[in-house]
């Protein structure tokens, strides 16, 4: 299901992509800080992968919610040609 977001289609597709990009990266940092506080590079990789599993379906859910609110979205035109 797409959903009008301003001048483009938010797809569930757009939504993974960007779920999984972000986690990526949050999930890097929250490991390389783990590693620089206790210097085990297991424990870090195990608490980045958690963090990856449990906030990527977090921050999927969140977008698709999002993407349902019309709060500081533009009206959609009328009509188009």
């Amino acid at each position: 299901m797409a959903v009008y977001n301003d001048l483009h289609m938010e797809t569930h597709a757009r939504s993974i992509a960007k779920t999984i990009s972000y986690r990526i990266l949050g999930s890097g940092i929250t490991a390389l800080l783990c590693f620089a506080v206790s210097g085990k590079a297991a424990l870090s990789l195990g608490a980045g992968g958690v963090d990856l599993v449990i906030k990527l379906w977090l921050y999927f859910l969140h977008e698709r919610v999002w993407a349902r609110i019309n709060f500081g979205r533009g009206k959609p035109p009328e009509y188009e040609i």
